[in-house]
């Protein structure tokens, strides 16, 4: 396992949401302090109610960040007043809206002494939603029936191809299961407004539903893969439990997915296994799942690989995931001062926040 006792460094992870849409900053900070890291951890947030900043000894200080949608200049003014307080080493984003910032900012970034490890442009750019199923079948990656459309005519002439139900999905985020037209045209007027066109309908694949989180070096291989098949779903769909599963036809699926793109960083893969026995791949998320831990806990603490990676690192790859390790998230209640939300509300930050 990673060991990173002996690192004097500062480690930045953002999106510290928890709940019945968790984000996955909490349990990579987690993650990283079960390695043995006792370095700072600063916590990068867009929203003063996000619950991990309130999670005693989980971050050392918080700063919070203008939304993404804001542009490079703002995220680099406000990135030079917190390396005016404290320096920062490695960042893990963990959210998709904000890796693309990220990785365009890769120079810029690297100017200020901060390291990261994430895939480049092209290879975020393949595993969009819209480029998914024009990339991978060709390579022999079965992909759902998947229709990209920029209006309700489109979708009205698809109603009598598609067998219902059907996921209307957002190009970014957001997805919805329609039951029928009345239900994907709502659906699709939703997410045209929330998130623009165009937007994604992909036809259902019946089966047994799998979720796998990689970290991959860039040039085709995993440093990490664990496979995980869900037992608990929540009603957006999310994961709220679920079981490492030893399916050698499945990790050969999900290391074919990252040899093609070449993948850098952390990922997740949506995979489902259809009832004609075939693997379909749904999404690739390109950042750690909320799930995590589940990898940590298996045997591989791939937050924890990254760290290393990002500073330069050559790591042998993980030692293997033990399959029947179990996990089941468990939501408890923080309890804080009023005070401390007013504080990084006003002032942006938080400092020392486990001594007040």
């Amino acid at each position: 396992m990673p060991d990173l006792s002996g690192l004097n460094i500062t480690i930045a992870v953002t999106g510290l949401k928890t709940g019945d849409n968790p984000q996955p900053g909490v349990p990579v900070i987690r993650s990283i302090r079960a390695a043995g890291f006792s370095g700072k951890i600063i916590g990068l947030v867009y929203d003063a109610l996000e619950s991990g900043i309130y999670y005693p000894g989980l971050a050392d200080e918080i700063y919070q960040l203008s939304y993404p949608s804001t542009g490079a200049d703002v995220f680099l003014a406000r990135l030079d007043y917190i390396l005016s307080k404290t320096r920062i080493d490695v960042i893990i984003p963990t959210l998709d809206s904000e890796i693309p910032l990220y990785i365009r900012l890769a120079t810029e970034l690297q100017e200020r002494g901060i390291h990261t490890f994430l895939p480049s442009e092209e290879q975020f750019n393949l595993r969009d939603k819209i480029k998914l199923s024009q990339f991978f079948p060709p390579l022999g990656v079965d992909i759902p029936p998947t229709h990209i459309i920029d209006s309700v005519d489109q979708l009205i002439k698809l109603d009598k191809k598609m067998d219902y139900p059907v996921f209307v999905k957002g190009r970014l985020y957001e997805a919805y299961k329609a039951r029928n037209l009345d239900e994907a045209i709502k659906y699709f007027h939703n997410l045209q407004s929330q998130w623009g066109l165009p937007v994604i309908v992909q036809e259902q694949v019946l089966g047994d539903e799998f979720n796998v989180v990689i970290v991959g070096d860039g040039k085709g291989d995993c440093i990490g893969l664990v496979p995980q098949r869900k037992l608990v779903i929540t009603d957006k769909g999310k994961g709220f439990g679920g079981v490492v599963v030893n399916n050698p036809e499945l990790e050969r699926f999900a290391r074919k997915i990252i040899q093609a793109l070449s993948w850098r960083g952390p990922c997740e893969l949506e995979i489902m296994k259809g009832k004609d026995g075939k693997f379909y791949l749904i999404e690739i998320n390109p950042r750690f799942p909320a799930w995590v831990r589940l990898a940590e806990g298996s045997g591989q603490n791939q937050p924890a690989a990254t760290v290393l990676l990002a500073m330069g690192q050559d790591i042998e790859p993980l030692p293997s995931c033990q399959p029947g390790t179990l996990f089941i998230r468990h939501a408890e209640d923080i309890i804080s001062n009023i005070g401390l939300m007013g504080e990084l509300s006003v002032n942006g930050e938080l400092i020392n926040t486990e001594d007040q």
